[in-house]
């Protein structure tokens, strides 16, 4: 499914579940700092025949964040919502690296020339074309997307994770 927004095609919102743009649905899940809690996450997010596409983990003296973005948001929901785990959603964008010399680069520029402010970036588990991707949280969603259309990069969609079967291979 190719997921690049062409020049004239205009942002439509709804789909079966509502959302049909380029971003995607990450859990913040809250775990306490101590041995096994990570473990725990995984195991139950992976039970269910979920692929985490993308995984990071911010950690302290008391707790962590761990950052999940899986293949199936709604069944990860269910899953979390029956873990009794605290936890949110935010919006990252799903991008493409270009197949440039300095494609990490090519993206945060695209972000900067727009004065648009990158608060993390984190690699996706998708290829395509032999082309890596990253999700990217930013303080302007609305703004990023347009920016990163106008510049001509593509995008990584739920569809995209759903369809994907070449995560392991």
């Amino acid at each position: 499914m190719s997921s690049s927004f062409g020049d004239d095609e205009a942002v439509d919102s709804m789909t079966s579940r509502g959302r049909d743009w380029p971003c995607l649905q990450q859990f913040v899940v809250f775990l306490e700092n101590k041995v096994g809690s990570l473990h725990e996450l995984l195991r139950r997010v992976e039970h269910d025949d979920l692929k985490i596409m993308a995984l990071t983990i911010l950690d302290s003296a008391d707790s962590a964040i761990a950052r999940l973005i899986t293949n199936n948001y709604e069944r990860t929901l269910e899953t979390l919502q029956l873990s009794g785990l605290a936890f949110c959603e935010t919006e990252v964008i799903g991008v493409m690296l270009p197949d440039r010399e300095q494609p990490h680069t090519s993206v945060c520029g695209s972000l900067m020339a727009a004065e648009l402010n990158v608060h993390y970036v984190y690699p996706l588990m998708y290829r395509r074309n032999g082309r890596g991707a990253v999700a990217v949280y930013v303080d302007n969603v609305d703004e990023a997307l347009r920016v990163l259309k106008e510049r001509k990069h593509e995008f990584v969609t739920e569809d995209d994770l759903m369809e994907y079967d070449d995560l392991y291979g």
